[in-house]
This record gives C-alpha cells, structure tokens and sequence, in this order.
C-alpha cells in the first residue's frame, strides 16, 4: 500500500448501513482504519421552551401578579367597567338638547332610562360571559386556560399588573371595534394563501407559521393589497384574520404549546423605497404587540436583505426588549443552518434545504430516522444503503449544510461479475442547493453509495434519511 493511499483511506468516513427487512439495526461511521464512531441521529441544535403556564412554577413574585390581576379583571367584568363609556359622547348628548332646557334634559333622560331598562341586563350579561380566544376571562367560572392567556399578558408587560390590566382593556376594546371575534367567518378570496400559511412544527412541537414577503413583488398584487387607504385597511384585516385562524391551532392550556414559531422570507421583498408596505409593515408590528402578546415563540427572518437592517433600526425604537430577543435573522446563505436549529430537517420545506414535501408518496406516514454525519475538511464519505433483496425501491434524501462538495451516487451488485451502475455521476453542489432526492429500484443484490467529497476548508453536516419499499410481485 503507497503512503498516498494510506494518506487517502485516512481522511475517508465511510458509513455503513445495515439493514434486515427494511428496517435500520446499525449504523457505524469509521474515520480511519483503526478509529470508530457512531453515526448518529441528528440531536437538536438549539432549544428554547416556552415558560411554564403552571401555578406551581412560577416564581413568587410572578403567582402574586397573577392573583392580582385576576382579581382585577374579576371586578371588572362584573362591576361592568371594562368597557368605559366615553365622556365625549354623554358631552355631546346634553349640547345636542332640544330646546325647552330642563324639560327637554328630561326627555333624554327618560330615553336613556328606556334603553336601560332594554339593554342593561343584556349588556352585562354578555361582559360576565365575555372570552377571549375560546378562553373564559371570568376567574370565578374556573376555564382552565385562563391563567395561560392573563400570563400572556403579564409577561408582555414584565409583570407589572395595572399595565398588563390596561393592554388587555385596550385589546378587548379594540377587537370590538374592529369586530374580530367574527372575522373568521369573512372570505378574504384567495388572492393571499401564499403569502401566509401553516406548514409542519417544530422541535418543540409549536406550529411553525410562513410569512412569504415577495409574493408582493409583483406589481399586481401590491397595488391590489397597498395602493389605496382602503385596501391597506382590508389588508390588515386579513392579516389579523390570519392570526386569528393561526392561534385555532394552540392549546392554551397549562402544559400546552400556547405559541407559534413564525418564519418571515424576504427574498425579492419591495424594498424600504415602496413606502405603502413599509407603512403597512410597521401598522402590523403595531397590531401584534398590542393585542396578540406572548403568540410567538420565535420571529425569524431568513433571507435577509441588507437593507433589512436600516429599517430594523428604524422599527426597534417601537417594539418592547421582550419582543425583540425574540427575533433571529438568517442572510441567504445561512438559511437552512438558522432553521434546523429550531426545526427538525424532516419539518423543513425542501425550497428551504429540508426533507419535506408536498404530497409525499415516498416518505409520507414513514418514520425514517434522519441520520447525520460531520465531514471533516478536505475529507470524502460514503454511506452505504445494502438493497439485500432484488426488485425492490430504494428512495433517500440527503443534504449538506453549506454544500460546496462533489456528490454523486452509484449502485454496486454484491455478484463480483456484475456491473456498478452509476445512479447519479458526479457533480459540484453549491451553496444554494436544496436537499437531493433520488430512488434506484435494484434488478440485483447489492448497496447504492452515497459519495460526498469536501474539498473545501471547512467541516460540513451531512444528514440523511432512506426508505426501502419492497414492490409487489
């Protein structure tokens, strides 16, 4: 054996997957000839758990502002004051008198008292049965979300109770006015589903939300969704339609996932220079944080623009430090490393460097486990998927964090007299590319390797997942 060879056996991992009727029993990973490691199922990268909605685990302080506020909020609905009425309008009632003075003051009067005797019973039986999101805001009447949705608003506003007391007087008011506990029943058409939809969840379980900003690119749709007062109006609706549709989807409940985890892309976004979206942009953020808080467990944006930041630093000035730390920013080359740190690769679209796919015949229902591997500089691995039986279908899916490796993909017949059929030869891979996807169907006992060389001078995290499906005579 030449020291070139030797060199080069030295810096190949080769992966071995053994396999007994389609199922996975080993897996090891060698890096030289005398080392060995396993390779292993990808771990999470990064955790964050929402905090805790139990009684029990808050901490003193916190179950103190708690007792507090519910108590307030208690009163509230039953003294009927949380919904002012407004000194204005009584104002303009007595400068709106008919003529007559007194005797015409008590003509008003007696109105009022009509409408009184009407309406009041009604009125605040309505606030004592008065909900929000599903949840009961009457402590007495014991709904088991209630502390969920008060602590919502405690923690936006650090635990200080007379300011949680007023953002939750100012959302009731708002939502209201705005008739938002029936806006799911309007149809906003369906110019918009692709600018916002629901798609898979993340590592710890919270529905993972996509706001796709290019979709206002097109000078069509902008002018449709910003070119008026009126149509920006409309839009806002809709957006809050949406987050209504989005929160049907949370448990809140102590114990359940209470919040989402929001992907904003902004690739082929208007730019800062189309004011009407920036206006519309900062009117959202407003909306959100006033009156959905606590909804979303992250905020990331990917494919960031460098423009991005001057408006950031324009918009941070009005949002809380709370909201704020919630945020995570990813340029494009950095896509799918952010989120598989929050996203399993398998939850992941494929236009976004994950596994996943629409209407996916071959891995859907399937528990493939999705393995991974650290390719060192300078280094080549192969992963060995064996085909122990003729005619079967062997499908897998394999993606390089970074890219920027020479991939390819062969087939090699256990019978020493056959021939290696080459599934996919080899190609350079760069840093854009999405996950592959490929299936071989075997006439033949034998393995399909996986050959990815990294040239580069950087480690990549090579992960992968396979499917064998045994077709019907």
């Amino acid at each position: 054996m030449t020291a070139e060879t030797m060199a080069q056996e030295e810096t190949t991992q080769k992966v071995e997957v053994v396999v007994e009727e389609g199922n996975v029993l080993d897996v090891e990973a060698k890096e030289t000839l005398d080392e060995s490691k396993p390779a292993k199922a990808v771990e999470k990268c990064s955790s964050y758990k929402e905090e805790s909605n139990f009684l029990s685990d808050l901490k003193e302080f916190e179950k103190k502002a708690l007792v507090e506020f519910k108590s307030k909020v208690e009163e509230a609905i039953l003294g009927n004051t949380l919904f002012e009425k407004k000194e204005e309008e009584e104002t303009k009632k007595v400068e709106a008198l008919p003529e007559g003075g007194e005797e015409g003051e008590k003509v008003v009067k007696e109105e009022e008292n009509v409408e009184g005797e009407n309406e009041k019973g009604v009125e605040v039986e309505e606030e004592k049965d008065l909900s929000l999101w599903g949840v009961s805001l009457l402590p007495s009447k014991g709904d088991e979300g209630i502390d969920v949705v008060l602590l919502k608003f405690l923690r936006a506003r650090d635990f200080k109770v007379n300011e949680a007391f007023e953002m939750l007087k100012r959302t009731l008011k708002w939502r209201k006015e705005m008739k938002i506990d029936s806006i799911l029943d309007e149809d906003f058409g369906s110019d918009l589903e692709s600018a916002a939809y629901m798609n898979g969840v993340d590592r710890e379980g919270h529905s993972v939300c996509y706001n796709i900003y290019g979709v206002f690119a097109g000078e069509e749709i902008y002018q449709k969704s910003f070119g008026s007062e009126e149509k920006r109006r409309e839009f806002l609706r809709w957006r809050c339609y949406v987050t209504e549709k989005w929160i049907q989807k949370l448990d809140l409940k102590p114990g359940g996932v209470s919040s989402l985890l929001q992907i904003n892309d902004l690739k082929n976004c208007p730019g800062p220079s189309k004011k009407e979206i920036r206006i519309a942009t900062n009117q959202i953020v407003s909306i959100l944080q006033d009156n959905y808080p606590e909804m979303v467990a992250k905020n990331i944006f990917i494919n960031v623009p460098f423009w991005y930041y001057a408006l950031n630093a324009l918009l941070s000035p009005f949002l809380t430090q709370r909201t704020k730390s919630k945020f995570v920013v990813a340029r494009p080359a950095k896509v799918t490393e952010t989120l598989i740190k929050y996203i399993p690769i398998e939850e992941i679209p494929v236009n976004y460097g994950g596994f996943k796919r629409e209407n996916d015949s071959e891995f859907f229902g399937q528990d493939a486990t999705v393995s991974e591997l650290i390719l060192k500089a300078g280094s080549t691995a192969t992963i060995e998927i064996p085909a122990l039986e003729a005619g079967n279908t062997l499908c897998w899916d394999i993606a390089v964090l970074g890219w920027e490796v020479s991939y390819k993909e062969e087939f090699v017949p256990n019978d020493e007299g056959s021939y290696t059929v080459i599934v996919s030869k080899v190609k350079k891979i760069g840093s854009q590319e999405g996950a592959i996807r490929n299936t071989f169907k075997n006439n033949e006992a034998g393995k399909v390797i996986l050959t990815v060389n990294n040239s580069s001078n950087k480690k990549k995290r090579v992960m992968y997942r396979y499917q064998i499906n045994k077709n019907s005579p």
